[in-house]
C-alpha cells in the first residue's frame, strides 16, 4: 500500500498533465472509471484520464513516488475485476490512427477502438486484422493475441503488429520492435499486460475490400441436426474459412428484433476470403444440413465484418467464462446438448464455440507469446446479465457444463477468452508453461518494483 496523496501533491499532478486528473470522491471520478462492464465498478485513489505520452508519463512518475500500483483502462470491455486502489491511466482520449497506405501500416493510439481503424483503412482498400466487435479496444484486444472472424486465413491480430510505443515503469518512452527491445516486443504480443504502457501501435493491414459472410439462424428443432453438420463440416474446410456456432437464448423482451425475441436457436458464422460462388459452394452443406429461418449471408464489405457476429455495442453487466477445446467430435455435440441444448434451464445467453486452427495456428510459429493458438477450437459462456448471479449461480453452472465436456478442454487457452477468473492456476493456464515462465522473466526486467499491477484480482484491470 502506497502512502496517503496529500492536496498539494494532487495539485502538482494537476498541473504536470494536460487531461484530467480525479481523486477518489471527486465527482468525476466514477465518469472517467467507468467500464464496459457495468457490473464492475473502479475506484481507485487516483484517475488520470491521458491525453498522450507525456501524460501517462507523469502518471507513472506520480504513482511510483507514492508506491501506488499502475492500472491502465481504454475502452473497459476487459474489466472483470474492481480497481479499488492505486492509479488508474484512462486512454480514451488517445484514440487517433493514421494509415500509411504504401507501407500498409496503421499507427492506432492507446484508445482507438476498431472501428475507427477499419474506417481508416478502408479508405485505401485496406483491412486491419481486427475482433468480432469494432466496439472494442484495439490495443488492449491485441495485447492478449487477438482472435477474429478472419482468423483462420490471416491468424491473429498480435501477428501482425510491427511495433509499439510504450512508457515503461521508470517513465521512459521506448520503442519496442523485431530490432528494438525485442524481448519486450514478444511479450507485448499476447503477453497482455504488467509490461508498460503502450501510447500506441504499429499494425500491419491486408489488402483486402470484400468478404463472403455473416450468419445463418437455424430453430431450436434444428439446432443439433445443424450442429452435428457443423462439426463434420468444419474438418474438410479450406483455410479461406473461418466460423464459429453460437448456442443463443433470446429473452422476451422488446430490445430483441421481433423476428429472434424469445427464441432458442442456433447461429451459424461464417466468413470466406474469396468470390462469392466459390462461398455459396463451400457453405452449401450447412444450408442443406436444416432450414435456417434466417440468412443473413452474402458478399459484405470489410467495413461490415462486425455484423457477423453481431456483438453488442451497450454497455452493460457481463459474467463470461471462455475456455479451449482439443478436436471436438459428435461425442461432443452429445455431452454439450445434453447440458446446454433444447429444455435445459442454464442461466447462459450464448455459448459460442469458435473453428480456429489453420493460420492461428501457423501464427503460433512466429515468436510472441500468444497463449491457446496451438489448440483448434475455443468455447465462451456468457452468462446473463443479473449481477446478483455472478458470484455463485453462474460460476456453478458453468462447473455443470464443463463437467460435462472435461475430455474435450484443452490445458491452455488464451487470455482474452479467459473471461472471469478464479484462481492464479486458472490465469497462468492462458500460456504454454515455457511461455508463461518467459512472460515472468520479462515482466520482472522492466518492471522489477512490480509497479504495474497485472493480474488484479487476479485478472481485471487490464483493458481488452
Amino acid at each position: 500500500m502506497g502512502k496517503p496523496v496529500t492536496m498539494d501533491e494532487l495539485a502538482e499532478l494537476r498541473a504536470g498533465v494536460s487531461g484530467v486528473v480525479y481523486a477518489r470522491g471527486d465527482a468525476g471520478l466514477a465518469h472517467e472509471a467507468r467500464c464496459f462492464n457495468t457490473a464492475i465498478v473502479h475506484d481507485p485513489d487516483v484517475v488520470v484520464g491521458a491525453r498522450g505520452a507525456d501524460d501517462i508519463i507523469a502518471a507513472v512518475a506520480f504513482a511510483a513516488r507514492h508506491r501506488l500500483p499502475v492500472f491502465v483502462q481504454a475502452t473497459g470491455h476487459g474489466a472483470f475485476a474492481p480497481i479499488t486502489e492505486g492509479v488508474l491511466i484512462s486512454t480514451r482520449r488517445m484514440g487517433g490512427v493514421s494509415v500509411d497506405p504504401e507501407l500498409r501500416m496503421a499507427t492506432i493510439g492507446a484508445g482507438a477502438r476498431w472501428g475507427a481503424v477499419v474506417d481508416r483503412a478502408s479508405r485505401y482498400g485496406l483491412t486491419p486484422i481486427t475482433g468480432s466487435s469494432s466496439h472494442v479496444g484495439a490495443v488492449g484486444y491485441t495485447l492478449g493475441g487477438g482472435l477474429g472472424p478472419l482468423a483462420r486465413t490471416y491468424g491473429f491480430t498480435a501477428d501482425w503488429v510491427r511495433g509499439f510505443t510504450v512508457v515503461t515503469a521508470d517513465g521512459r518512452l521506448v520503442r519496442a520492435s523485431a530490432t528494438e527491445h525485442p524481448d519486450l516486443f514478444w511479450a507485448l504480443r499476447g503477453g497482455k499486460g504488467g509490461l508498460g504502457l503502450v501510447v500506441d501501435m504499429d499494425l500491419e493491414l491486408v489488402p483486402l475490400k470484400r468478404v463472403y459472410g455473416g450468419g445463418l439462424f437455424y430453430d431450436s428443432e434444428h439446432i443439433e441436426d445443424a450442429l452435428r453438420a457443423w462439426v463434420d463440416w468444419v474438418h474438410s474446410l479450406p483455410d479461406t474459412v473461418t466460423s464459429s456456432v453460437a448456442l443463443l437464448r433470446f429473452p422476451p423482451i422488446d430490445e430483441v428484433p421481433e423476428n429472434l425475441r424469445g427464441r432458442f436457436a442456433l447461429h451459424l458464422r461464417f466468413a470466406f476470403i474469396g468470390d462469392e460462388r466459390d462461398g455459396e459452394r463451400l457453405l452449401a452443406p450447412m444450408r442443406r444440413a436444416a432450414p435456417a429461418f434466417l440468412d443473413l449471408i452474402g458478399d459484405m464489405s470489410t467495413t461490415e465484418i462486425d455484423s457477423i457476429h453481431d456483438d453488442r455495442d451497450q454497455a452493460g453487466p457481463a459474467w463470461d467464462r471462455g475456455m479451449q477445446l482439443t478436436d471436438i467430435d459428435q461425442a461432443f455435440v452429445t455431452a454439450l446438448l445434453s447440458r446446454a441444448g433444447a429444455g435445459s434451464d442454464v442461466p447462459f445467453i450464448a455459448i459460442e464455440i469458435r473453428h480456429i486452427g489453420a493460420g492461428a495456428t501457423r501464427g503460433a510459429s512466429q515468436d510472441t507469446a500468444i497463449g491457446g493458438a496451438g489448440s483448434p477450437f475455443t468455447l465462451v459462456m456468457i452468462g446473463v446479465p443479473v449481477p446478483e448471479l455472478f458470484d455463485s449461480v453462474l460460476p456453478q453452472s458453468s462447473d455443470y457444463i464443463v463437467s460435462g465436456i472435461l475430455p474435450w478442454i484443452a490445458d491452455e487457452t488464451n487470455i482474452n477468452f479467459l473471461g472471469h477468473v478464479a484462481s492464479t492456476q486458472q490465469f497462468a493456464s492462458a500460456w504454454p508453461a515455457d511461455a508463461f515462465s518467459r512472460l515472468i522473466e520479462t515482466r520482472t526486467a522492466w518492471d522489477p518494483e512490480g509497479l504495474f499491477a497485472y493480474p488484479a484480482g487476479p485478472a481485471g484491470g487490464i483493458d481488452g
